[in-house]
């Protein structure tokens, strides 16, 4: 049966593009469905740390998929035939929304008939929401740095998994739960941690611009070569313009990215180099995509940790 699916996706995207590729693919799988067959939820998620709330909630009573793994950039990311199989047999699709995912969104348009598609941040207050200038008129889309409003998510997903899946309604909200908990305790963590670095160095640069909801939710000021999409390419005059700034605030550090190229803010740290000041590359955060699986870094939790204690290191 897979092998008729991908030939008809290939047939498909030959013949029809992308809109007529995903009837095919959706009429291929309601004939191939058979009722009462499946024994548990299939849910698919875009982002790892979208697809890490599912995990902590759900535990094995769903099967549970990410489409993005480690150091995958959700701006560019264009979806793959498999993806396309796996969002066509989706009872459920969780994406972030506020156009992170800008390139899928003509996919999950073409699955909002067969599947439940929930965007996680529309339970956020859009007055809560960063709106910067040169993203278009668009929300900053990378709410997962703040804490508090990424608890808001564990809502949406909690209850599209109930109205799914009504038999697990208990256990769900025990777990959820729980990992609400973890959350509120991680939150206190990264507090207690920014305090060990002085007020006039809790100055953050990083490749682009995702770390603005951690900003402000934290105490730092945080400045990015790049805007909120990678899309956005930096020019010879931006990086000028930071290499002065971070020699005019004398910063000791700046940081690289595991979904962006480094070769932007190598070229800031030269430039720094030129005008007589040392900066160093203070590590690697993880912005807009976990670590790899079983790793600390692969979990929500772990890469936040993981990040505070780079940021802290590199600036104290």
């Amino acid at each position: 049966m897979l092998s008729l699916l991908v030939r008809y996706f290939n047939i498909g995207l030959f013949r029809y593009g992308v809109c007529g590729l995903f009837i095919l693919v959706l009429c291929l799988l309601t004939a191939c469905d058979a009722p009462g067959s499946k024994t548990s939820l299939t849910v698919v998620s875009t982002t790892g740390m979208i697809h890490d709330i599912v995990r902590n909630i759900a535990h094995d009573k769903v099967d549970a998929t990410v489409l993005m793994g480690p150091g995958v950039d959700p701006h560019l990311y264009k979806a793959t035939e498999s993806d396309v199989l796996s969002l066509a047999r989706a009872d459920i699709i969780f994406y972030n929304g506020l156009h992170l995912e800008a390139k899928l969104g003509d996919v999950l348009s073409n699955m909002a008939e067969r599947s439940h598609i929930v965007a996680v941040t529309d339970r956020i207050d859009k007055d809560t929401l960063r709106m910067p200038k040169e993203f278009d008129g668009f929300y900053d889309p990378h709410v997962w740095f703040d804490v508090r409003l990424w608890l808001l998510a564990i809502d949406a997903v909690e209850q599209a998994l109930i109205h799914k899946d009504k038999a697990n309604k208990e256990f769900y909200i025990k777990h959820a739960t729980q990992y609400r908990d973890q959350l509120k305790r991680l939150d206190r963590y990264i507090l207690n941690q920014v305090s060990l670095v002085p007020n006039h160095r809790r100055i953050l640069v990083t490749a682009h611009d995702a770390f603005g909801y951690f900003g402000d939710a934290y105490g730092f000021e945080v400045y990015a070569l790049q805007g909120i999409s990678t899309q956005s390419e930096a020019a010879i005059y931006d990086v000028d313009q930071l290499a002065n700034f971070i020699v005019m605030r004398k910063i000791p550090a700046i940081f690289v990215e595991s979904s962006i190229s480094k070769r932007h803010i190598l070229s800031v740290q030269e430039a720094v180099k030129a005008k007589g000041w040392h900066v160093v590359i203070g590590g690697e955060l993880f912005s807009d995509a976990l670590g790899e699986p079983n790793t600390p870094e692969g979990t929500y939790i772990g890469m936040l940790k993981h990040n505070i204690h780079s940021i802290v290191d590199g600036l104290k």
